[in-house]
């Protein structure tokens, strides 16, 4: 439940045994490479790691509505001749539906002036017909033309006009733009559209053919995967004097199994610890039910291999957060009982599985925060039945609600922060961040104490103590000359800047108690709004009432799920590893087989 260690491995070989070695690797699964190659090749000519171009041809065969009779078995079948075949239709098809669009919209600017007979190719000198297509407006320009014209057609908005000249009239000849007709007759236009709409359609069915072969395509999906990462693998060796050259980040738990591998080929092995200047991939390694958790944290910003791994308490601040923003038992019980009818169904993939843990973990924090606060679908139980025992929170006590959404948001911003401290506990900078620590808590006690009291004095103490660490321990620069402590103070000031930016983030938090008071409110409006109708109106009512109340629910509960999404992500995103993980870094991308092995 930690970002996995890192071990930085050079691998040399004959180059005859490189694309072997390279195999067993992606076997193994275990290899993020580096890049080492000395080769300058053109962008365009270099491998692309995935297989895109089969990735391409599935997509635009899958985009085939209908299915056809699928063959399972063909002795003949070739992915890399059929992908191509796939592409060059996909090409054909592309520039017919251009040609298609382009006559269509010759047409559509030709048949206003109807079938029009252009004759033999121009000589020079004689009269030639120039088009305009004249608002109706704008009709009186045609008594000033000196030149020969006749309105062909009209329609409510314009005006369609030939003019007869042996060249090009002036550009401001009339206050429109003259129109391109080209030399080609309506009729033939026609022609041309129907041909290419027919060309077209015989492009369709040779789609359609082709789709038979989609499961083969599929199966062979992995394997084309596999091909093209096993190209892009030997794009990054280097190669000379009939060796090669291998570098990459190994997780300290699989080094065992490549040293084997190393040993069988007779490979030239040095295994390092980063460098103090080296950053390697992340790899954060979790349970497999925490697999969605994983995904939350690297969804926004994948944390530096320096850091530490967010996973379990984003995944337990995103559901508190959540629950505060919704803040309605009855909204939770629905979300619960959605899951449960879909349990089932999220067991087929571990990846699923750890999604529907996940909801159910906000599921759940949803009911018990909305019991916390009394809301069932807007309605607050009676204070002495059993579900009005647990309301022991009120949304209408704004300064209670306040102080706790400040003081979960002081919570998360003090354990990201104590978290990033140890960390880089061997830093100054580490100090710093205690530093901050101390001035969030020296604030909180001047906000929630007496001004005139002990706690005054504590609260003062805090955030000027904190204040001061900050502005003397920010700063991880060495110290090799007198100038350098000039820098340190001014890295410290620099610091200090932030605690504007500081302040404005545990505000951030009382979006928890605005939004949950607002879907409470909401909520409420929509069964006060239904019992009018129902009292107002006399037999249909009810059925009104009941139909307020349905989609006045649906929509708040609909508000309420993008809401607590939202603005539970981003509290996390923005506020938290802003100060807890401020530093990004690169995922762990090994070079791995994407078939299934049997």
């Amino acid at each position: 439940m930690s970002i996995a260690r890192m071990l930085k491995v050079t691998l040399a070989g004959k180059a005859v045994r490189k694309v072997e070695v390279l195999r067993q690797l992606q076997d193994l699964g275990c290899m993020h490479l580096i890049p080492v190659s000395a080769a300058e090749v053109p962008p365009e000519a270099a491998p692309v790691r995935g297989a895109e171009e089969a990735t391409k041809a599935l997509r635009f065969l899958a985009q085939v509505a209908g299915d056809r009779r699928q063959v399972r078995h063909d002795p003949e079948w070739d992915a890399t001749t059929f992908v191509g075949r796939v592409l060059d239709l996909r090409q054909r098809m592309r520039a017919a539906r251009d040609r298609r669009d382009v006559l269509a919209e010759q047409i559509a600017e030709v048949r206003p002036w109807g079938e029009i007979d252009f004759g033999p190719a121009h000589r020079p000198g004689a009269p030639r017909l120039w088009f305009y297509r004249l608002p109706v407006r704008e009709r009186a320009a045609l008594d000033a033309l000196d030149l020969p014209w006749e309105v062909v057609a009209s329609d409510q908005r314009f005006d369609y006009v030939a003019v007869i000249a042996p060249q090009a009239p002036p550009a401001d000849l009339l206050p429109v733009a003259r129109v391109r007709m080209g030399s080609r007759p309506l009729s033939a236009l026609e022609r041309d559209l129907e041909e290419a709409e027919l060309s077209l359609e015989r492009l369709q069915d040779e789609r359609l053919a082709l789709t038979r072969y989609l499961d083969l395509l599929r199966a062979d999906m992995g394997a084309a995967e596999s091909r093209a990462e096993l190209d892009f693998a030997a794009y990054q060796t280097r190669d000379a004097d009939r060796l090669f050259a291998a570098q990459g980040w190994v997780p300290a738990d699989d080094m065992p199994a490549v040293e084997a591998c190393a040993e069988a080929e007779g490979l030239a092995t040095i295994v390092e610890e980063p460098a103090w200047n080296e950053v390697p991939p992340t790899k954060l390694e979790q349970p497999p039910e925490a697999a969605a958790g994983v995904s939350l944290a690297m969804f926004y910003q994948v944390p530096s291999a320096i850091d530490w791994d967010p996973t379990r308490i984003l995944t337990w601040s995103f559901a508190l957060f959540f629950a505060m923003i919704v803040a309605d038992a009855g909204y939770g019980l629905l979300l619960l009982c959605g899951l449960l009818i879909g349990w089932r169904r999220l067991d087929r993939s571990t990846a699923l599985r750890g999604w529907r843990r996940l909801g159910f973990v906000v599921a759940v924090a949803t009911v018990l925060y909305g019991a916390l606060v009394g809301s069932y679908f807007g309605v607050a139980p009676d204070p002495a039945s059993p579900l009005g025992a647990f309301a022991v929170l009120s949304l209408d006590d704004f300064d209670t609600m306040m102080r706790l959404s400040i003081g979960v948001g002081v919570a998360h911003l003090v354990f990201a922060l104590a978290m990033s401290a140890w960390v880089h506990r061997d830093r100054r900078s580490a100090i710093a961040r205690l530093g901050w620590i101390a001035a969030i808590l020296g604030g909180l006690v001047l906000w929630l104490g007496d001004r005139d009291g002990g706690l005054a004095t504590l609260g003062t103490g805090l955030l000027a103590g904190g204040l001061v660490a900050v502005a003397g321990f920010a700063s991880d620069r060495p110290v090799a000359a007198p100038s350098d402590w000039a820098w340190r103070a001014v890295d410290g000031l620099r610091a200090l800047s932030g605690a504007m930016g500081l302040f404005g983030d545990v505000l951030s938090y009382m979006r928890l108690f605005a939004l949950g008071l607002a879907s409470a409110s909401l909520a409420l409006t929509f069964n006060d709004l239904a019992a009018q109708v129902r009292d107002a109106v006399p037999g249909v009512g009810l059925l009104l009432a009941l139909l307020i109340l349905a989609l006045g629910h649906v929509l708040n509960f609909g508000l309420a799920l993008m809401s607590g999404v939202v603005h539970g992500l981003r509290l996390n995103y923005i506020e938290f590893f802003k100060w807890g993980l401020p530093e990004e870094g690169t995922a762990f991308r090994p070079l791995a087989r994407k078939e299934v092995q049997e």
